[in-house]
């Protein structure tokens, strides 16, 4: 990999007028061999970035011990060794350039889905993934790079993920490893936070995926109020050659008319037959949905083995990204008949068919709504049966939100822990219980996980489906600032399922 100079990192910062002051301490042509933000990865020769409200002085002087050659700030700071510096105005707006350059560009080098909503991205993306895969395995291809809320594939790194979008320095890395393993194509999800702080800058996707928006997001520390998060999701557009637009979505007219800075934009909808990618005749066919597809190019019946009748959505939206990418349609049939996304949508059942678990990563209102509803529809005789959480410390509404969809229509809710961090899990559960309790539906608050699974498989009366959302196959629960091992709501599902199979036979 090419390597650069502190005065080649200098020149591209006040080329962009982002410098306030470079101080070579006469190295300027010392090679940078790494670039990173976290004192515990620097190595010999790293350009180290100092960001974040609660970055400390000490983190400096630490990066510096263990190798760092200079460092990026807003401020100075008087550090042990005389080492240079990079003063910008704005820390957040000079990593991705600087990330950019390190890693050699190398999304130029990759076609990239980006994908955006408030509900569906990692399903979309995996649905992609599916179609792609498909494609490259049938044409000598490498299988494509995937960076989503689920996990992450770069052909280096096979990893769980515990952000949507990484910040663009590991963003760039995970790209250029991707083109070393010699993968063309990558998906990715983009959240309101990578869009509004500045990760996905100095890039461009190929196709930018619009699914939907609803309110989520809003707290003190990410978006302080829908606008904010509205106009955020938008920029998606700014950053893309070519869009895809749901034409079924909220606020479908202002989504289109920022949508038309891309070079060309195709629709879809379940609604308007003039869509570009109209669904339609959509049914279940046993654990099937099946579905027609009407574009410019053929109108063919489609399926999807994954459950959800909302999930035609995304099958639309990679439709029309596969149309222009000219990915031919025979791979689009294929992926979606086999597509899935771990910890999405995950039936199971007891042997006597009146229980059946969903585990889903549903986790705001639009997500709540589209999954209860659904489920009521093609489970009419079933109970409802609710297990959820909320995060700590931010998107405060969504405690509102799903405690109010939830009450409505289950027969009961358990709240449990879902990544509390700093709060403490009760407090969490008695804001979302005032909501459930407003629906005149009954709850319990069970802080573990696999306690409150158990309590509701082992109190259920009848035919009765639980939905288990929030988490989906994630191994770990975040408390403080540290992840801690657990089980995935798949494992505790398939155990406690076993041992009431082994009860009723």
């Amino acid at each position: 990999m090419e390597k650069y100079t502190l005065q080649e990192y200098a020149n591209l910062l006040q080329n962009l007028r982002m410098m306030k002051e470079f101080y070579s301490n006469g190295e300027e042509e010392k090679n940078v061999g790494y670039l990173t933000y976290d004192s515990r990865e620097v190595t010999e020769g790293t350009l180290f970035i100092c960001k974040g409200a609660a970055f400390k002085a000490e983190y400096l002087d630490a990066a510096i011990e263990k190798g760092a050659i200079a460092y990026v700030s807003e401020v100075k700071y008087e550090t042990k060794e005389d080492v240079p510096y990079f003063l910008v105005d704005d820390i957040r707006k000079a990593m991705p350039p600087l990330a950019e350059k390190f890693n050699n560009a190398p999304w130029k080098k990759l076609t990239i889905t980006g994908i955006g909503g408030t509900k569906g991205k990692s399903t979309s993306a995996y649905y992609m993934k599916a179609i792609v895969d498909d494609y490259m395995e049938a044409t000598g291809g490498k299988e494509s790079a995937v960076l989503s809320s689920i996990d992450i594939y770069d052909g280096v790194i096979k990893k769980e993920s515990h952000i949507t979008t990484p910040e663009s320095v590991e963003l760039q890395e995970h790209l250029r490893h991707a083109v070393e393993s010699g993968i063309t194509f990558a998906e990715m999800e983009v959240s309101s936070q990578a869009l509004k702080y500045n990760r996905v800058d100095n890039m461009q996707f190929d196709v930018g995926i619009f699914l939907n928006i609803s309110e989520d997001h809003i707290s003190p520390i990410e978006h302080p109020d829908f606008e904010d998060y509205f106009s955020s999701k938008l920029k998606i557009f700014g950053k893309s050659r070519y869009g895809v637009v749901n034409m079924d979505a909220d606020f479908a007219d202002r989504i289109l008319k920022e949508s038309k800075v891309c070079e060309k934009v195709l629709t879809f909808s379940t609604k308007n037959p003039e869509a570009d990618v109209y669904g339609y005749e959509i049914q279940k066919d046993g654990h099937e949905t099946v579905f027609m597809v009407k574009t410019e190019l053929f109108d063919e019946e489609f399926r999807l083995t994954m459950p959800g009748l909302f999930n035609v959505e995304n099958a639309l939206a990679v439709i029309a990204t596969s149309i222009l990418l000219e990915i031919p349609k025979e791979y689009m049939h294929s992926g979606l008949l086999r597509a899935r996304s771990s910890g999405r949508m995950e039936l199971y059942g007891s042997a006597d068919k009146n229980l059946i678990a969903v585990v889903d990563y549903a986790h705001n209102k639009l997500s709540f709504e589209k999954l209860f509803s659904s489920i009521k529809d093609e489970y009419p005789d079933y109970n409802i049966v609710s297990i959820f959480g909320c995060p700590g410390k931010k998107a405060f509404i969504r405690r509102r939100d799903l405690g109010t969809v939830a009450g409505q229509y289950a027969k009961k809710v358990y709240l449990t822990a879902e990544d509390p961090g700093y709060e403490p899990v009760e407090q969490i559960s008695k804001e979302i219980a005032q909501y459930v309790e407003a629906q005149n539906c009954p709850y319990a608050m069970i802080e573990d996980r696999g306690e409150a699974i158990k309590a509701a498989m082992d109190e259920a009366e009848g035919k009765t489906i639980f939905l288990i959302t929030g988490k989906g196959n994630e191994t770990r629960q975040k408390y403080g600032c540290e992840y801690l091992d657990c089980k995935s709501d798949t494992q505790y599902v398939k155990e406690y399922l076993a041992e009431y199979d082994k009860k009723h036979q």
